[in-house]
Order: structure tokens, then sequence, then C-alpha cells
């Protein structure tokens, strides 16, 4: 191909691209959800589809696919065609831990577009209630008095219960025992239990049981606590510039076109200022992240060489 002919073709894609943005969506659009039915990541997809669908004018349909702490739903994403009919509610797991602990056949870091991230939620520090302490102080002395004596629960080794849990620990400086578990479910059912005597659970999972007694919550990992625990305190309070969230945002195969990009973005940013969506939001236990593509790409990064740290720092192997 020579100099003309190539310069024909660029232009011809200037062109194109930005009417065919421009004509989008002309059927349905599908959302990948990287886990099975049920949980966070899934009712978010489920909120934004329902009205980004009203939006667009077109169907948004969940499709879940789930395994493998979601890496081929991640690779599924990232090898689809970037023509906006297929986008990606993800967790900040596809992005961090998953790719640093397991080989994967995508690259968090290139294989996206990063649209918009749309909630984010701590991990609540929970304890069996028989155990004697009332607050993070007092269990943090309960527990330096004791180390290695007691244990604490994750969804697996390096889910993101387990690396919460452990920057909590390392950060306090706390000698505590990784029991890892097939998932969530059964971990905070063995600290229920008092097989375990600590677990790092999201709000949404937590509430119920401390409503009625069953648990103990005493910090949460976000910066600031979260409104639907208000008496729960940040582990920011305790230790200035703690944190340690997971994000679900939206994204899309890398390559989208700008015009589509900016379209969805926007979309999402109205989201962010609607009372009955965030109301949705919080009974989940879930705090809104309005971001642009920009800054969600550039936490993106910040959070994954994050992870990156501590895993190494912590030897942190997947079996």
């Amino acid at each position: 191909m020579n100099r003309f002919s190539r310069f024909f073709l660029f232009a011809l894609l200037a062109i194109a691209l930005p009417v065919m943005a421009q004509d989008w969506p002309k059927r349905p659009v599908r959302i990948i959800v990287p886990y099975a039915p049920g949980g966070n990541t899934d009712a978010i997809a489920r909120i934004t589809a329902e009205r980004l669908g009203t939006a667009l004018g077109q169907p948004v349909i969940v499709e879940n696919r789930g395994g493998a702490g979601g890496a081929p739903a991640a690779d599924f994403v990232a090898k689809s065609p970037a023509d906006g009919y297929t986008l990606f509610v993800a967790a900040l797991s596809q992005f961090g831990p998953v790719p640093l602990t397991q080989k994967v056949n995508y690259d968090p870091l290139k294989d996206f577009t990063p649209i918009a991230n749309i909630a984010a939620n701590g991990f609540v520090i929970a304890v069996n209630p028989g155990l004697p302490v009332t607050d993070l102080k007092g269990f943090i002395d309960y527990v330096k008095a004791r180390p290695g004596k007691l244990n604490y629960g994750s969804g697996g080794t390096g889910s993101l219960t387990h690396l919460a849990a452990l920057l909590f620990l390392s950060r306090a400086g706390l000698d505590m025992t990784h029991v890892p578990y097939r998932g969530g479910a059964p971990a905070l059912a063995d600290t229920l239990s008092g097989q375990v005597q600590m677990y790092a659970g999201s709000p949404s999972e937590l509430l119920q049981h401390a409503a009625a007694g069953k648990i103990r919550l005493l910090g949460i990992t976000s910066e600031r606590r979260n409104a639907q625990l208000p008496d729960v305190p940040a582990i920011a309070e305790l230790y200035p510039a703690f944190s340690a969230v997971t994000w679900n945002g939206l994204l899309a195969p890398a390559g989208l076109p700008p015009a589509i990009t900016s379209r969805l973005a926007g979309e999402v940013q109205k989201l962010m200022k609607d009372g009955p969506f965030l109301e949705r939001l919080s009974k989940l236990g879930l705090e809104p992240v309005p971001t642009s593509p920009a800054s969600f790409a550039a936490e993106i990064r910040k959070e994954h060489a994050m992870w990156r740290d501590l895993i190494k720092s912590a030897n942190v192997v997947v079996d």
C-alpha cells in the first residue's frame, strides 16, 4: 500500500467512525457480568442496564459468565468487537488480584476501554460476637496479645476478601492465620459459628447478620464511613490514608470509538444524579463513584499497582 493509499484509508476511517457512533445503537446491547446471578456486581449491572436501555432506545441485556474469578468473562470481552454492542460491568478483581495471581489471556491495562466507574464498597472487618472485644482498637490489642493463635476466613487465596483483610492486618501489625474457603458464603458461615474469628466481607452480605446480633462489625476499609453503617468507623480514622475498596465499573473492548465512550459515560453520569438509582445502590451498601473515562483509567492503573505490591510483598500464591 503506497503513501497516498494509506492516507486515503485513514481519511475514510476518520469519517466513518463518527458516523458509526452516531448511528449506534441499532440493535440490542449486551453487558457481560463476570459472576453468576446475585451479588453486588450482578445487581449493579442489572439496574444500570435497565436505565441504559431506556436512554439508548434499545434493549440492554445482561449476560452472566461466571467462573475463575471472572477471568473467562474478561477474556471474552477483550476479544469482542469494539463496536459498542458488548460491554463489561466488571469488578476490581478482574483488573487487580485475578491477573496478578493466576495466568490469564488478557491484559487488564491494555485490552479494555474504561468508560465509567459506577459504585464501590469497602470491606467490613467482622468478628464473631463471642470475642471479648467491642471496637476495632480492642480487637487489635486482643490479637496482638495472641500472635498466630486466631484465624481469619476469606473467599479464597488471592480473593479481595483475603487481600483486604491482609492489608488491614499488615497495617495494624497483626499475626493471624488465614483460612481460605471456596467462596465468601462458607467463610462467613464459619465466622458466624465461631470456627474462625474474623472475616472481611462486603456490607451487603453482613448487614442482616449484624442487625440480628450474630456478628459484630468493627471497621470498614473504605476511606469514609458507609452510609448504611454510620456507627462503624473507617479504619482510616485509626490509620490515616488506609483504603481497600472494590469498585464495579463499565468498560468495553479496547478501541471503542470515542463518541460511543462519551455517550455511555454521559449516561452513567446522569445516573449519579438520579435519586431512585442512588437509593438502590445505598440499599446494597454501595457508594456511587462518579468518574470520567480518563479518571477511571487512572484509578485502574493505580489500584493494579497497589495490589501488585501487596501480593508480591506477602508472597500470595494461588494453588
